[in-house]
């Protein structure tokens, strides 16, 4: 099967999807089809062979926001390809993978990426129905199949109208070596001293108001322990470093919070005790994943896909409502006990979450498609 996966940008700064996309490309490909990625980026076009997968990023346009490409529009009318999947919404490069689709005849699935939960469907509403009116036009309507990473996504596409088929194929993780753990300990032991002196509660996301990062300088200053450190290390996207800087420090909180710019870094897992992410919305939430396949238990919200960790006793997904008290206990619990959550964590999404099951699942969904059109049901 010769498959093109299309997502927006490949940069890390624009969070999990952008690592998530390859990984499952590489997977597809490992399976034995020839996939193709491609992507827009800011500087030229590049190509590269990695086994039966090719990735082609190609240089981004003005607007920038909207990420056009002249290269990227040219590549998909000599591409020959069996099914044309698009990662994200609301961006230049879905009405590129629209028409493809309907000149050649190749089947499209679109992956939201937790675009369609309902926090993300709700916020800047009115630029979003702009956009797919004139940005991608057409182009959710015409989707042959869509492929959600939880329950809780195939269920808000579901619940907006949309008909056809879902596929449910959750995000995959990798384990760390043992290499990179020492040496994202190292680098991090550097940039923040402080770290060796205290237990360290982690957050490693993007800095956006979807996920509460203000909600939760002030819950920590207000309600966690004083001889913990919170760390907040992530991607600048509506707050940059300086801005938390201020914040914590209006707040009286120095000392008790460290902001870091994770750009271009490694991942600060080694360091933690307990990972947080109190989200408003996660389709799937791949730093939590990643935390737990460190051997950290999280303290997350029920708006992520993540009520998997209660049973299994790697951690907490509760309201957010009652994450204050959730915050209480997990720190009270001491550092040995949260390491043994840890470690059932770490056992328990290394086993149920393999590259290689999304890449199986989605292949099988490819094939329905490919075989019998729109009137596949989900997988």
């Amino acid at each position: 099967m010769r498959i093109a996966q299309i997502i927006p940008s490949l940069e890390a700064r624009h969070g999990g999807p952008s690592k998530s996309v390859h990984r499952l490309s590489a997977a597809l490909a490992r399976a034995g089809h020839d996939v193709i990625l491609m992507a827009t980026g800011p500087g030229p076009d590049e190509v590269r062979q990695e086994g039966r997968l090719a990735v082609e990023v190609f240089h981004r346009d003005r607007p920038k926001d909207f990420c056009p490409s002249s290269g990227l529009r040219a590549r998909l009318r000599v591409l020959e390809a069996d099914i044309v999947q698009h990662h994200a919404l609301w961006l230049r490069t879905l009405h590129y993978a629209h028409h493809f689709s309907h000149r050649t005849g190749a089947k499209l699935v679109i992956s939201p990426r937790g675009m369609m939960n309902p926090w993300s469907w709700g916020h800047h509403r009115w630029k979003k129905k702009l956009a797919s009116r004139l940005i991608h036009p057409g182009a959710l309507r015409a989707a042959d199949g869509w492929h959600a990473t939880s329950d809780e996504e195939a269920s808000s596409i579901a619940s907006l109208g949309f008909r056809q088929p879902v596929c449910l194929a959750p995000t995959g993780v990798d384990a760390p070596t043992e290499a990179e753990r020492a040496a994202s300990l190292r680098h991090w032991r550097e940039r923040c001293p402080e770290s060796a002196e205290r237990p360290v509660a982690l957050f490693h996301s993007r800095f956006h108001r979807k996920k509460r990062v203000l909600e939760l300088i002030d819950l920590w200053l207000d309600q966690g322990p004083r001889d913990w450190l919170l760390l907040l290390v992530g991607i600048p996207e509506g707050y940059t470093v300086r801005q938390l800087e201020d914040y914590v420090l209006n707040a009286s909180g120095t000392g008790r919070v460290r902001v870091f710019d994770g750009t271009g870094q490694p991942p600060p897992y080694p360091l933690a005790s307990l990972f947080l992410l109190p989200s408003h919305s996660e389709n799937f939430g791949l730093s939590i994943a990643e935390a737990l396949a460190h051997g950290v238990p999280a303290l997350v919200t029920d708006a992520t896909p993540w009520g998997g960790l209660n049973p299994v006793g790697g951690g907490w997904c509760v309201p957010w409502e009652d994450f204050p008290a959730a915050l209480r206990d997990a720190t009270a619990e001491g550092t040995e006990n949260l390491a043994r959550r840890g470690a059932l964590a770490r056992a328990w999404v290394l086993e149920n979450y393999s590259w290689d099951r999304p890449a199986a699942t989605l292949i099988q969904f490819y094939g329905r498609l490919q075989s019998e059109g729109a009137t596949a049901q989900r997988v």
